[in-house]
């Protein structure tokens, strides 16, 4: 299990290491075809922000030479606000005093219809808080089931399951799974997390491993910016990365860098704050460090960002998202887990990702496809 690895590497002198790197290290990094972490570390540290223009460079060549001039495209449906959880950041947090929602099938279907409304979307993540009693696998299985009719692309971002639920949740269609770490600072974890399951590092850290072990084809990571230093959180991610691609190759892999936003709480603000010029230097050095990791902004990103970095390394993007439960068509006005800044329409952010020379993908993958493979995989050990 990771957990394991991760108690091999120290916190501290990874961060001492990273402000440490040199001109020559990051030169050093550039040079090179294939990256390690510690190259990473070189690529992300304040050595690095004299380089930004080459980084960018070789970040588009990499992000063109694996996925094209393409861009994936999804949306998000909150299915539930309703979590045991007491994150200090997080508008859904158990003590908030907020209406707490759980979707009916009939409302959950609704969502579907009004999302394909909006635009030609079949991947679709659908989103829960952490409350397995009341919205647990049974519930997130008949949403699966009743999205499938709707959409080719199905992806969850739920508490973290047993290895046997994940893998029941594939056969319900299950194509993908999200899941956030927020910070590998164990020492610091539960000053975030102090109360419900979200508390327990462990549990967490190791969801990926059982993700892996149950064959979920797409497993997306994430930090969330704002709580430790950033620097050394996504370092951890990288080795995080490459671990679960040692032992899950077949797996495909996601990263996102989500900044943190003003929730409904508002109380908690971020303890550290990554500029726009740093959200692009830790893009670029992900795509040196690996050329056919996903990377994904969401609509937390303002619209200038995103069309910026859209050409530069982000390869998925959500488009007309809400953050609240039922927010296309039941709830359009309940309160969100945090607000959105990119606010266009799907549309629009077509003809604009259209303009800058790409080409949104609405459909990129086919649960079809599993099935040829698996007829040749037969056939072949079968001979």
């Amino acid at each position: 299990m990771f957990s394991d690895e991760l108690e091999k590497i120290s916190w501290e002198e990874t961060t001492k290491a990273i402000y440490s790197k040199t001109e020559a290290d990051v030169i050093r990094a550039l040079g090179k075809s294939r990256c390690d972490v510690d190259d990473f570390m070189a690529l992300i540290s304040p050595a690095a922000e004299k380089f930004l223009e080459p980084m960018a460079r070789l970040s588009k060549k990499y992000t063109e030479e694996r996925f094209g001039r393409t861009m994936s495209m999804f949306i998000p449906l909150y299915i539930t606000n309703s979590c045991t959880n007491s994150c200090v950041y997080c508008g859904f947090h158990i003590s908030n005093p907020m209406a707490r929602t759980i979707l009916t099938p009939e409302e959950i279907e609704n969502e579907y219809k009004a999302i394909k409304k909006l635009g030609p979307f079949e991947n679709l993540l659908i989103v829960t808080g952490e409350n397995p009693a009341k919205a647990g696998v049974p519930y997130i299985a008949k949403a699966l089931n009743l999205a499938k009719p709707y959409f080719s692309n199905l992806k969850i971002e739920v508490m973290p399951l047993k290895t046997e639920e994940y893998a029941e949740l594939v056969h319900h269609g299950l194509n993908g799974v999200i899941c956030f770490q927020e910070t590998y600072n164990k020492a610091r974890y539960n000053v975030y997390h102090p109360r419900g399951m979200k508390s327990k590092f462990e549990w967490r850290v190791n969801g990926f491993d059982r993700m892996g072990q149950a064959g979920v084809h797409s497993i997306g990571m994430g930090v969330l910016i704002g709580l430790e230093d950033w620097r050394t959180d996504v370092t951890m991610m990288a080795y995080h990365l490459r671990y679960l691609q040692k032992h899950y190759w077949k797996t495909k892999y996601s990263v996102n860098f989500p900044r943190m936003r003003p929730a409904e709480n508002e109380g908690f603000q971020p303890n550290v704050i990554m500029s726009d010029k740093e959200l692009a230097q830790v893009t670029f050095a992900m795509r040196i460090f690996d050329h056919d990791v996903d990377i994904s902004y969401s609509t937390r990103e303002p619209a200038n960002i995103r069309d910026h970095m859209a050409s530069l390394g982000v390869t998925t993007m959500s488009a007309e998202s809400k953050t609240e439960p039922g927010g296309y068509y039941t709830y359009p006005q309940a309160l969100e887990q945090f607000h959105v800044s990119d606010e266009r329409t799907a549309v629009e952010i077509e003809k604009a990702l259209k303009a800058l020379g790409r080409e949104p993908v609405w459909k990129d993958w086919d649960a079809s496809f599993d099935h040829v493979a698996q007829s040749h995989a037969t056939a072949a050990a079968a001979r």
